[in-house]
C-alpha cells in the first residue's frame, strides 16, 4: 500500500524490491520466539531477567538475534529503488541523503522535536532569537568531516550560498528571509530580512538544511557548471554516525563511523554497528518482515498495526493507544474558488459539514487519525499552544449533512429534478475529486467524500490520475477540488501552513505554476495577517495573529482538513533491542530526522 506521506516529503512512490542481505537477515535475523519483556545474556539488554522498557505496545519483547545481526539496525520505508546518488541537492537523493530524513551521514545545525516544539542542539550547541533583527549559533567544538578533516563555520556559509550559485535548489529560499550570514570565530550570525521578519521560516531552515562539506562542494560546482542538483556522487562526505558502507539493488547499508565527532555529546557511539536498508517492492512485503521481526524499525503505512501485537509480536508505537502515530501533517480537500459554486463561501461551509471524519480516518486511516477540527492547526502536538478549541468548535464545522444541506439553502441554492443543488442556472458539479492514483488511503478518503457530497445534492465523482498529473493540475490550477499536502509540522508552522492555504502573496493565476494557494482563493486582509504573524515579537502578539489567520480561514474555507497524518510513521519491533522511545519511556521524539536521532544512541541489544 503506498504510503502517500513520503510524497509530502519527497521521497517518490512505493517501488520495493527485497533481497537477503549478506550474511545478516537469512535465518538469523528472524525473530526468535517472544516471551515476557525481559533480558536476555549480558548484550545491551542487560542481565538475564531484567525488565525491559520500550518494548510492544502488548509488553512483549523477543529473545534477540544471532551472530553480526545481533549488532545491526534494519529499517525500511525510506528507500524504494536503487540508488543513484547521495548528493543531498539532487532531484531524487538515496535515503538516507534525502533532504530532513534521517541524521547519519549528513547533519543539520538544530534538531526538530515533534511532541515538545523544541528546538535541539545540532551541529549547533546554541543558538539565540534577538527579536525579529538576527540568530546567533555556536558551533559545537570539535566537529570533524568522516575523512578526518575539520568541520568549520565556512562549511556552513557556503551550504547556504550554494543557493546562490544555483538558484534552483530548494536552499535558495533561505535567502527570501535572510540578508546576511556571516561567521565570528565559531560563533554564526543570521541578519533576518526586515521587510519579511520571518524569523520562523529561518529557524525552520536551519533544522532541515543538511550541511555539507564545502570541498566536496565546490568540486561539484566545478564539474556540474553550476548545476549542482545534477552532479553525481555515491561517497557522500558528512558529519554524522554513520558512513555509507554499501549502496546497490537490493540495500543500502550504513556502517558506524568509530571517530564520530558528536560521541561525547551524545553520551557514546551508536548503539548498532550497522544500519541496513532493504529495498522492497511493495509496502506488503515490507510489512510481513516487519512483522517477523526481520526489520527493527520502520516508516510506512501498516494497516491495522494492532494486530500485529494482539497476536503476539512485540510491535510498538509511540502512542500506545488510538491514533497511535503524533500527528504531524494535514492532507486538505483544495478547492478551487475560480469556479462557480465553489467561489462561494457557504458551499464551500457546506461541503466541509458533508465529509464522515470519522469514516475517513476508521477506514481510509486505520484509525490513525484524530478528531478533525475546523482549523490549519494541528492539535495534540508542538502547535497545540496555538490552538483555541472553544472558536474551532463554534465558528466550525463537524459532519451534519443536514446542515449542510441548511446552509445551501439559507445561500438560496435549490434542488433540481436530478436531485443536485443550483442557483441562477448555476448547478453545483459536476465536479471531479482528484488525487494520485495509487495513494491507497487518499484515494479512499475522497471516494468517502465523493459519497457524501452527492448525499446532499452536490454533484461530485473521484478521478485518479498518476502523481505527476495530478501535481501539475494542482499546480496550475485545472482542477475543481483535491486531496493533496501542505506543510507539515515544524519551527515555521502552523504559520507556513497558513501561508500554503491562504497567501495572497504573488498570486499566480490559472494556467500558471503556482506554490501556494492553489485554489486562488482572493482576500485583502489575509497578507496583513500572515506579515503579523511571521514578525511577532513575542508569543502573545503571535497567538494573537495566528487567532486571527483561523478565524478568517473557518469565515471562508478555502480548503479544509480531511484528516491528520503522523509526521511519520514510526512503528518498532523490540525482537533484538529494547528502549524504544515511547509516550511511557519518552526520553527521543517519535521521528527519523531532527530530535529523532537520539534514540540510536540508546537502544539496548536484547540478549548476548
Amino acid at each position: 500500500m503506498y504510503n502517500a506521506e513520503s510524497a509530502q516529503q519527497g521521497t517518490g512512490p512505493s517501488r520495493r524490491h527485497f533481497m537477503a542481505v549478506t550474511g545478516a537477515l537469512g535465518g538469523a535475523a528472524t525473530l526468535a520466539a517472544c516471551g515476557g519483556a525481559t533480558g536476555g545474556g549480558d548484550g545491551g539488554g542487560g542481565a538475564s531477567g531484567e525488565e525491559l522498557v520500550g518494548v510492544g505496545n502488548n509488553g512483549e519483547a523477543g529473545t534477540g538475534r544471532s551472530g553480526e545481526a545481533a549488532d545491526q539496525l534494519f529499517i525500511a520505508g525510506f528507500q524504494w529503488s536503487p540508488p543513484t546518488t547521495f548528493n543531498t541537492f539532487a532531484a531524487a537523493p538515496a535515503w538516507p541523503a534525502s533532504a530532513n530524513v534521517a541524521q547519519y551521514i549528513y547533519e543539520t545545525l538544530l534538531r526538530f522535536h515533534i511532541v515538545s516544539g523544541e528546538l535541539l542542539p545540532g551541529l549547533a550547541a546554541s543558538y539565540e532569537v534577538n527579536g525579529t533583527e538576527s540568530i546567533t549559533l555556536t558551533l559545537q567544538d570539535g566537529i570533524t568531516w568522516h575523512d578526518g578533516s575539520e568541520f568549520t563555520p565556512e562549511d556552513v556559509i557556503y551550504t547556504f550560498e550554494l543557493g546562490k550559485i544555483d538558484p534552483g535548489l530548494g536552499v535558495a529560499s533561505f535567502w527570501n528571509d535572510v540578508d546576511e550570514l556571516t561567521a565570528e570565530g565559531n560563533t554564526l550570525n543570521i541578519a533576518i530580512n526586515q521587510e519579511r521578519k520571518n524569523v520562523g521560516a529561518v529557524l525552520n531552515s536551519l533544522a532541515t538544511q543538511f550541511i555539507v562539506a564545502k570541498s566536496q562542494f565546490e568540486q561539484a560546482v566545478e564539474e556540474s557548471g553550476d548545476s549542482i542538483a545534477a552532479w553525481e556522487t555515491m561517497e557522500p562526505l558528512g558529519t554524522g554516525p554513520f558512513t555509507l558502507e554499501l549502496a546497490d539493488q537490493t540495500q543500502i547499508i550504513l556502517a558506524r563511523h568509530e571517530d564520530y565527532w558528536g560521541q561525547d555529546f551524545y553520551g557514546g557511539l551508536p548503539a548498532m554497528t550497522k544500519i541496513i536498508h532493504p529495498i522492497f517492492k511493495s509496502n506488503e512485503d515490507g510489512n510481513l518482515k516487519f512483522q517477523n521481526g526481520e526489520l527493527d524499525v520502520m516508516q510506512q503505512f501498516v494497516p491495522q498495526i494492532w494486530k500485529m501485537w494482539e497476536s503476539g509480536k512485540p510491535v510498538g508505537t509511540y502512542l500506545r493507544e488510538e491514533p497511535y502515530y503524533t500527528p504531524g501533517s494535514m492532507p486538505m480537500l483544495l478547492i478551487n474558488t475560480t469556479k462557480p459554486g465553489l467561489d462561494d463561501p457557504a458551499v464551500r461551509k457546506a461541503l466541509a459539514h458533508a465529509v464522515d471524519y470519522a469514516s475517513i480516518a476508521e477506514t481510509a486511516m486505520s484509525g490513525y487519525s484524530s478528531q478533525v477540527l475546523a482549523s490549519l492547526i494541528i492539535p495534540d502536538g508542538a502547535e497545540d499552544q496555538w490552538l483555541d478549541r472553544d472558536k474551532a468548535a463554534a465558528d466550525g464545522w463537524t459532519f451534519d449533512a443536514a446542515k449542510a444541506e441548511q446552509l445551501l439553502q439559507d445561500a438560496g441554492y435549490e434542488k433540481g429534478s436530478d436531485g443536485f443543488y443550483a442557483k441562477d442556472g448555476q448547478k453545483l458539479g459536476p465536479w471531479k475529486l482528484i488525487t494520485p492514483q495509487g495513494w491507497t488511503d487518499w484515494n479512499a478518503a475522497l471516494e468517502i467524500v465523493a459519497k457524501n457530497l452527492q448525499s446532499i445534492g452536490v454533484d461530485a465523482a473521484t478521478n485518479f490520475p498518476q502523481q505527476a498529473q495530478t501535481q501539475s493540475a494542482i499546480q496550475n490550477g485545472d482542477f475543481d477540488m483535491a486531496c493533496w499536502y501542505v506543510a507539515g509540522t515544524g519551527p515555521a508552522t502552523p504559520w507556513q501552513r497558513f501561508s500554503d492555504v491562504m497567501s495572497n502573496v504573488d498570486m499566480a493565476p490559472a494556467g500558471q505554476t503556482a506554490y501556494r494557494n492553489y485554489g486562488r482563493w482572493e482576500n485583502d486582509e489575509v497578507n496583513d495577517l500572515l506579515t503579523a504573524a511571521s514578525s511577532a515579537a513575542d508569543d502573545a502578539s503571535k497567538l494573537e495573529a495566528l487567532t486571527a489567520l483561523d478565524n478568517l480561514y473557518r469565515a471562508e474555507v478555502p480548503a479544509f482538513p480531511l484528516m491528520y497524518r503522523p509526521d511519520e510513521f514510526f512503528e518498532f519491533n523490540a525482537g533484538n533491542w529494547s528502549n524504544w522511545p515511547a509516550e511511557d519511556n519518552d526520553y527521543a521524539a517519535p521521528m527519523f530526522r531532527g530530535a529523532g536521532n537520539q534514540w540510536i544512541f540508546e537502544l539496548k541489544k536484547i540478549g548476548g
